[in-house]
C-alpha cells in the first residue's frame, strides 16, 4: 500500500529551477587591496611580536648582568669578613697582657709596687 506522501510525491512533477546567472567576476583591484591589507596586517603583528621579544631578552640579559654582579659583591664580602676575622684575631693577640708586660721588661720597665699607689679623692665638697 502506497502512502499519501508517496502518492504526493508521484502526482506532482518537480518544477524546473531557472538557470542561475552566472556570477560577475569580482574586480581585480578589490582583492589586491585586500591581499595587502592582510599581508599589512601580519607584518605588523610580526614586528610587534619580535619587539617584545626583543625586549624580554633585553630584560633576561640585564637580570644576568646584576645577577653576576651580586655574586661578584658576594665572593669579596665574604673575602672581606675573613680578612676581618683575621685582623681581629691578630690585634687581640697584640693586645693581650702578657704580650705586653713581656715588651715592657725587655725595654726595663718594672711593675709598680702596690704599697706605694695612692688614690686622691675629687670629688667637689670634700675636703681633706
Amino acid at each position: 500500500m502506497a502512502s499519501w506522501h508517496e502518492a504526493a510525491a508521484v502526482a506532482a512533477p518537480r518544477p524546473r529551477r531557472a538557470p542561475r546567472p552566472k556570477p560577475k567576476p569580482r574586480a581585480v583591484p578589490r582583492r589586491k587591496a585586500a591581499a595587502k591589507a592582510g599581508v599589512a596586517g601580519g607584518l605588523a603583528w610580526i614586528i610587534v611580536g619580535s619587539v617584545l621579544l626583543a625586549g624580554i631578552v633585553a630584560l633576561n640579559v640585564a637580570v644576568l648582568r646584576l645577577n653576576i654582579r651580586l655574586d661578584h659583591m658576594n665572593n669579596e664580602r665574604e673575602q672581606l669578613r675573613a680578612e676581618n676575622a683575621a685582623l681581629g684575631a691578630k690585634l687581640s693577640g697584640a693586645a693581650s697582657s702578657p704580650r705586653i708586660q713581656a715588651l715592657a721588661k725587655a725595654r726595663g720597665f718594672v711593675p709598680a709596687d702596690p704599697t706605694t699607689i695612692g688614690y686622691v679623692d675629687l670629688t667637689p665638697g670634700r675636703a681633706r
